[in-house]
């Protein structure tokens, strides 16, 4: 009994840690899935998601869950501009420029972090820190729940706009068949923007969850979570939005069964052994088209 309680509490902390990849992988997912962009700087922002988060609360003590649409809305405005000015010029050219071109934005985000905010670690307290809720025979943090929550309401809004909105169909038309869109009337650089934007605003989210479930937060701390969120869209499967939350899920669950079961310094090692076993078993991912 002792150790199916170890058990849950392990999936419990795995489907934690899994919302915040979710969040980062759905918006590295949806920008290549309507622009095919490799954007290795995507970390970075929910690294500035995290600062103005932070940076808020700091100034005005609002419950940081409610910061999270300020965030999120900024970040939407800094994705726009990124897009504007950085990956439009390239796009259709080389993966190499887009490659390089990222690797550059993430010296620029960590740089001017590190020269607002200073490069030392940094943390915020929750007001619910502290306050458990029992489920069943676990007790688990609240502030955990919320973060459930408020990831299942961003992705239930993500999916009615997706389905429901002209604009919503016309980024998975533009993901589907660019030049088709094209044909048909779609100003796909409108459509390239909003992605753009509504990825980085769910990098921004994710940050923002980041802080508040109490983890420490610093300029250089987004090149970690965008190469597993990288790593997510390639289990799930590039473009796939069910396979990012999978993914995700997955990814948190290995993550924290290795880190109790056999040590923490499997952590981040035992999430790509199942990448690699999956790619090898299956190389489009678990939801990617087959090509067959």
């Amino acid at each position: 009994m002792a150790e199916l309680e170890v058990l849950l509490q392990v999936l419990f902390w795995g489907l934690y840690a899994g919302c915040i990849y979710i969040l980062l992988a759905t918006g590295l997912n949806i920008i290549f899935g309507v622009m095919k962009v490799v954007n290795f700087a995507h970390g970075e922002f929910l690294m500035v998601g995290a600062y103005i988060t932070a940076t808020v609360f700091f100034l005005s003590g609002i419950n940081p869950y409610a910061i999270i649409f300020l965030s999120m809305l900024a970040l939407i405005g800094i994705g726009a501009v990124v897009e504007r000015l950085c990956f439009r010029p390239i796009l259709g050219t080389s993966k190499l420029n887009e490659i390089f071109l990222s690797i550059g934005l993430i010296y620029i985000f960590t740089n001017s972090a590190a020269i607002i905010w200073g490069d030392e670690w940094q943390s915020i307290k929750s007001p619910y820190a502290g306050i458990t809720i029992p489920i069943g025979s676990l007790t688990v943090p609240f502030d955990y729940i919320i973060i459930m929550v408020v990831t299942a309401a961003i992705l239930c809004a993500l999916y009615l706009f997706l389905k429901k909105t002209k604009t919503g169909r016309e980024m998975r038309a533009t993901s589907q068949n660019r030049k088709g869109a094209m044909l048909v009337g779609i100003n796909v650089e409108r459509i390239d923007i909003i992605s753009f934007g509504i990825g980085c605003a769910l990098a921004a989210a994710a940050g923002t969850l980041w802080v508040v479930s109490g983890q420490v937060f610093n300029p250089y701390m987004g090149s970690i979570p965008a190469v597993k969120a990288f790593a997510i869209i390639i289990l799930g499967g590039l473009g796939s939005i069910p396979g990012a939350i999978v993914g995700g899920l997955l990814y948190g669950i290995a993550e924290n069964g290795a880190a109790y079961y056999v040590g923490g310094i499997w952590k981040d090692a035992v999430s790509f052994i199942i990448l690699i076993i999956v790619l090898v078993i299956r190389p489009t991912g678990l939801f990617g088209e087959s090509g067959d």
